[in-house]
C-alpha cells in the first residue's frame, strides 16, 4: 500500500460500497459538508456516532497527509465503543476493513495515500494524560468529540485549538444524548451564546436531532421497548432525544462546589450502581473519598454502557488507581452480580461490600444532598452527567433515580455515619 493507486481504489470503494444511510444520517452528511461546527443531538442508538465516523473516514480517505481526532473522556470508553465497535463496523461497511492498516495499542487507523503522504483516524481519550499530550501536539483536519455531555467547556475550546490542516475544510463534529440546559451544548447551538456571551455566526454551528426511532432498521424492537420502560426523565433524554432542566427537588446548582482535594485521605470508597444494561441504562460507577480536613470529595465518575466484564474492569480500574478501601454496591438490587463479576474479573483481592436498603431512593438520598447544601461536599473537577443527574431528578416522576445518583448516594452513605441508617 505504498503506491497512488491505492489512493484511487479506497475512494472508488467509498464511493460504491458505503453503507446504507438512514435519511438523518443523509441531513447529518449535509450538514457536516456546509458547516464548520456539527452537533447531531438526541436519543440513543439513533446513528449519530456512525454518521460520524463515517464522516471522517471519507475525509481520511479523501485528503491525503491529514489526521483526523476521535475523543471521549475517558480512554477505556473511547476504546469500547469507537475503537472496538463503531470505527471497525464502518470500514467494513464500507469495504475499507483490509484496504486501511490499524494499530490497536495506539488505536489509529491509516489511509494511505502514497507519494502524497498517508492520512490516520485516531482514537484518545482526555484522562489518558500523557497520551492526550501528545496527541494534542498534533493538528488536526476534523475533531470527533463523542458523548461530550461528559466534557467540559474548557476541554472542547483546548481541542479547537488543535484544529488546522492547510488548503482542507476544517470540521468539528459533536454528538450527545441531551444533558442539561446548562450544558455549554445548549448554549451554544440552541441559545446561540457561547458561554462568555459572544454572538454564534449565524451562518455555522449547525444542529440536528436524531431519535431511535430514525434508526429504526438497524437497532431491535426489544430496544425500543426497553427505552419505554424508562423513567420519564431517561425517556426524554434517551428516547426522544429532548434536554433536561434543573427542576430537581433534592440538588441545586449552587451547592455543587470544586475543591482540589484534600493532601491525605483517610478513606477512598467506589460505588457501583449495577442496574444498567448494554443498551439502556448506564451502570453507576463514582469514586469518593474522606479527606483528612473532614470534609468529602467525589473523584471521578466512571459510568458507561458495559458488558459485566467492561463496566467490572472499569471498577477495578477506578478502584486500583485511587487505591480505594472498598467498593460498595446494593445486595438486594444487583449486588451479589457486582461481588462474583469483580472476583471473577480481578487479579487480587478486591474489597467489595454489599448493603441492603432497608428505606425509600429519596430518604436515603436526603442526608446527601443535605452534605452538599452544608457544603461539606465537593466535587475535585466538573462532573457534567453526575451533576445533571443530582440537578434534574424528580423523584415524584421517576421511580427510579438515576444510576450515577444511586452510586453517589451509595458511596458517600458509607463514608458517613448520617447514612448509616439505610443499612442493615
Amino acid at each position: 500500500m505504498k503506491n497512488s493507486k491505492y489512493y484511487i481504489i479506497i475512494i472508488s470503494l467509498i464511493i460504491t460500497m458505503a453503507f446504507t444511510k438512514t435519511p438523518k444520517q443523509i441531513q447529518l452528511l449535509d450538514l457536516i459538508s456546509n458547516n464548520t461546527t456539527t452537533l447531531a443531538e438526541g436519543g440513543g442508538r439513533s446513528g449519530k456516532t456512525a454518521g460520524f465516523i463515517y464522516a471522517m473516514v471519507v475525509r481520511a480517505a479523501h485528503y491525503p497527509n491529514t489526521w483526523h481526532l476521535a475523543v471521549r473522556l475517558r480512554a477505556s470508553h473511547a476504546k469500547m465503543s469507537l475503537w472496538n465497535k463503531t470505527i471497525p463496523d464502518v470500514l467494513r461497511w464500507t469495504g475499507l476493513k483490509d484496504k486501511v492498516s490499524t494499530n490497536k495499542q495506539e488505536m489509529t487507523v491509516t489511509f494511505p495515500h502514497g507519494s502524497k503522504g498517508d492520512s490516520k483516524i485516531i482514537v484518545a481519550g482526555l484522562d489518558d494524560k500523557d497520551r492526550v499530550e501528545k496527541v494534542l501536539g498534533n493538528e488536526y483536519a476534523t475533531i470527533f468529540i463523542n458523548e461530550a455531555s461528559q466534557i467540559v467547556y474548557d476541554s472542547y475550546e483546548m481541542l479547537g485549538t488543535r484544529l488546522n490542516a492547510k488548503g482542507v475544510p476544517l470540521r468539528v463534529l459533536i454528538d450527545y444524548n441531551p444533558p442539561s440546559t446548562q450544558h455549554w451544548g445548549y448554549k451554544i447551538f440552541h441559545k446561540r451564546k457561547f458561554p462568555d456571551g459572544r454572538e454564534v455566526p449565524k451562518d455555522d454551528y449547525a444542529v440536528i436531532k436524531m431519535n431511535p426511532s430514525d434508526n429504526i432498521q438497524n437497532i431491535s424492537e426489544q430496544y425500543i421497548k426497553y427505552l419505554e420502560t424508562l423513567s420519564i426523565s431517561k425517556r426524554k433524554r434517551f428516547l426522544m432525544g429532548e434536554y433536561g432542566t434543573d427542576e430537581g427537588s433534592l440538588w441545586k446548582r449552587e451547592w455543587i462546589n470544586y475543591k482540589k482535594q484534600a493532601l491525605e485521605l483517610v478513606r477512598v470508597v467506589v460505588g457501583v450502581d449495577p442496574s444498567g444494561s448494554v443498551e439502556g441504562d448506564e451502570i453507576g460507577i463514582i469514586v469518593v473519598a474522606q479527606g483528612n480536613d473532614n470534609k468529602k470529595y467525589v473523584l471521578a465518575d466512571y459510568s458507561l454502557h458495559g458488558t459485566p466484564q467492561e463496566w467490572s474492569s472499569e471498577v477495578i480500574s477506578a478502584y486500583d488507581k485511587y487505591q480505594a478501601d472498598c467498593v460498595v454496591a446494593e445486595k438486594n438490587y444487583g449486588g451479589d452480580m457486582v461481588e462474583a463479576t469483580i472476583t471473577q474479573m480481578g487479579t487480587k483481592s478486591i474489597n467489595v461490600e454489599l448493603v441492603t436498603a432497608t428505606r425509600g431512593k429519596v430518604v436515603r438520598a436526603e442526608p446527601i444532598s443535605a452534605m452538599y447544601e452544608r457544603g461539606e461536599v465537593f466535587h475535585i473537577e466538573p462532573l457534567m452527567e453526575l451533576e445533571d443527574e443530582l440537578c434534574t431528578w424528580k423523584p415524584l416522576e421517576d421511580k427510579k433515580s438515576p444510576n450515577r445518583l444511586d452510586a453517589l448516594v451509595w458511596a458517600l452513605t458509607n463514608l458517613s455515619s448520617e447514612g448509616s441508617l439505610d443499612y442493615v
